[in-house]
C-alpha cells in the first residue's frame, strides 16, 4: 500500500501539471501540503530552467506556420517546468476559451494568447475576460472585427455568455445583444502581410467612431454600457461563480457532464461546487483564491483517479513517468501528432466548444493511440525514470516474489491504484519467470527487461487512463 503522504502528492502533481517522478515526491512529501500548494499557486516566481535553450534546439518555435512546435514544448514545460500550475492553468483557459490556430490569418496570435493564459491564469477573472476580450486573436475567431455601431455581429457577445462565463439559461437574447453592443469598436490592427515580411503581431484598437454608446440594459442595469461594464456585470453574477466552478471541477477535481447538458444535469457533487462559488465571491473573482480552496479542500484530496487524462495529460505523464528526455529533444516534436491522434489538436479545439472530457477522449482508436504511445516510452530501459525503477526493486538484494514484483511496480509507477483484474493479469506475468533477483549481473540484466516489459503492461492497462 502507498504511502498516504506519497500518494497525496502524486495525486496533486498529476492535477496541477502532468505528474512527478518517485524522486520528487518523497522531496515533496517532506514539506506540509498547505505549503506545497501555496508554493504551487505562484507560477511566476520560477522561471523554466531551459528556456533559453528552446530557440536554439526548435527554431521554429515562434513561427507563425509551425503551431506543432509550441504545442509539443508546452508539454515538455508540462512535465519538466517549474511552474506546472502556470502551463496547467494556461491548459485549462484554452480549453474553456477555445480559439483555433486554423483560421487565423496572422499566426503569432495563438502564440501571443497562449503567453497571455500562462501570465494571468490566475488573475481576477474580471481582468482575465477582459484581456481576452481585447485579444486579436479572440477577436478574429469570434469575429469581434466585424461587430460595428451600426451593423452588431453578435458571435462574440454570445460565445462570452454561453461559453466562457455564464451557460445557458443565465441571460437572455436581449442581454445577448446589449452585450454585443457594448463591444462594438473593440478590434485589432491588422499587421502588414504574412508573406514575403514574416509574422508581426498584431494590437488591440478601440474605434470610439465604431462603438455603439448609446443605452443598453444587461441583466438588469441599463446606462451607456460598454465592455468594461458588460465584464464587470458578469463577473458579479452567481451563474458565472457557479459555471466557472463547475469548470474549474470538471478539469481539476472529477469528470463531469459535457458543458451543453449544465443547464439541465446537476453537478456530481453540488456540496463541491457550492464550496468554489463561496470562495468565488468571497475573493470577488480571484481565481487564485478560488484554486487555493480547491487544492485544499477535502473533496478534491479524495478525487484520485476520477478524472481521464486528457490527451496532454497522458503524453506528458508517460513522459514524465520515463523521465525523459529532460533537456530540449527532438523528440519532442512528435508528442503535439501524437496528442492529435488521441483526439487533443493543442491551439486548434474542433470549436469554440472546446474538447469534450471525461471517457469521450476514449473510443477504439484514440485508446489504441494512447497506449502505444506510453508504451514506447517504457521500451527502452536505459531511460532514467526505468532505471530508477530498476535500482529501487534491486535495492534490498533480496528476491521479489512475483506478487510483491506486481505490488511495488504499481507504486513506484503512480501509486497506481489497480483493479483486482489487472493485479490478476500483471501477476500472472510476473510469475512466468520466477522471482525477481538482482545477485549478479546476469540477473540484474534480465530484471530490468522484465521490468521493463511490466511497466508496459501497466501503462497499458485500463487505471492508467485516469488520473
Amino acid at each position: 500500500m502507498a504511502d498516504e503522504a506519497i500518494a497525496l502528492r502524486a495525486h496533486l502533481m498529476r492535477r496541477v501539471g502532468v505528474g512527478a517522478t518517485r524522486d520528487e515526491l518523497e522531496v515533496l512529501a517532506e514539506r506540509p501540503y498547505e505549503e506545497l500548494v501555496e508554493e504551487l499557486l505562484y507560477p511566476e516566481a520560477h522561471e523554466h530552467p531551459t528556456a533559453d535553450l528552446l530557440d536554439r534546439y526548435f527554431p521554429t518555435i515562434n513561427s507563425p506556420d509551425v503551431p506543432l512546435t509550441a504545442a509539443s514544448l508546452w508539454m515538455f514545460n508540462l512535465a519538466n517546468g517549474g511552474a506546472p500550475l502556470g502551463e496547467k492553468m494556461a491548459l485549462f483557459w484554452h480549453h474553456v476559451f477555445a480559439t483555433g490556430w486554423f483560421k487565423a490569418e496572422n499566426g503569432p496570435t495563438i502564440h501571443t494568447q497562449l503567453e497571455l493564459f500562462r501570465s494571468n491564469g490566475m488573475a481576477n477573472l474580471r481582468q482575465i475576460l477582459l484581456d481576452l476580450s481585447r485579444d486579436p486573436a479572440m477577436i478574429y475567431w469570434l469575429d469581434n472585427c466585424e461587430n460595428h455601431a451600426t451593423e452588431i455581429n453578435e458571435n462574440y457577445g454570445r460565445e462570452l455568455l454561453e461559453l466562457f462565463s455564464m451557460g445557458i439559461g443565465s441571460y437572455s437574447e436581449d442581454d445577448i445583444k446589449a452585450a454585443s453592443r457594448a463591444f462594438t469598436g473593440w478590434t485589432f490592427e491588422q499587421p502588414i502581410p504574412l508573406y514575403p515580411y514574416g509574422g508581426y503581431d498584431s494590437k488591440f484598437v478601440y474605434r470610439a467612431d465604431d462603438h455603439d454608446d448609446g443605452e443598453k440594459t444587461f441583466l438588469g442595469r441599463t446606462g451607456p454600457l460598454n465592455g468594461e461594464d458588460i465584464i464587470d456585470v458578469i463577473v458579479g453574477e452567481e451563474s458565472c461563480a457557479r459555471f466557472i466552478s463547475r469548470h474549474l471541477y470538471n478539469f481539476f477535481v472529477a469528470d463531469e457532464p459535457q458543458v451543453p447538458a449544465w443547464s439541465i444535469e446537476p453537478p456530481g457533487d453540488p456540496a463541491a461546487i457550492d464550496a468554489l462559488v463561496a470562495a468565488f465571491q468571497e475573493a470577488d473573482g480571484d481565481m487564485r483564491a478560488v484554486m487555493r480552496a480547491l487544492l485544499n479542500s477535502d473533496f478534491f484530496k479524495a478525487a484520485r483517479f476520477a478524472r481521464v487524462k486528457s490527451p496532454a495529460e497522458f503524453v506528458g505523464g508517460a513522459v514524465k513517468l520515463a523521465d525523459w528526455p529532460r533537456m530540449p529533444d527532438p523528440a519532442i516534436n512528435g508528442w503535439s501528432p501524437a496528442t492529435t491522434a488521441m483526439g487533443q489538436k493543442l491551439l486548434d479545439p474542433p470549436s469554440v466548444e472546446g474538447w469534450h472530457t471525461g471517457k469521450e477522449w476514449l473510443d477504439g482508436g484514440t485508446l489504441t493511440e494512447r497506449v502505444n504511445f506510453a508504451v514506447e516510452q517504457m521500451m527502452d530501459t536505459r531511460k532514467p525514470g526505468v532505471q530508477s525503477i530498476v535500482t529501487r526493486l534491486g535495492a534490498s538484494g533480496n528476491a521479489l516474489a512475483p506478487a510483491e514484483f506486481v505490488e511495488r511496480c504499481l507504486d513506484l509507477s503512480g501509486p497506481l491504484d489497480a483493479s483486482d483484474d489487472t493485479k490478476r493479469v500483471l501477476e500472472e506475468f510476473a510469475s512466468e519467470d520466477g522471482p525477481l533477483m538482482f545477485g549478479t549481473d546476469e540477473e540484474r540484466a534480465t530484471s530490468e527487461a522484465r521490468v521493463g516489459r511490466m511497466l508496459q503492461l501497466i501503462v497499458a492497462s485500463p487505471e492508467y487512463q485516469f488520473a
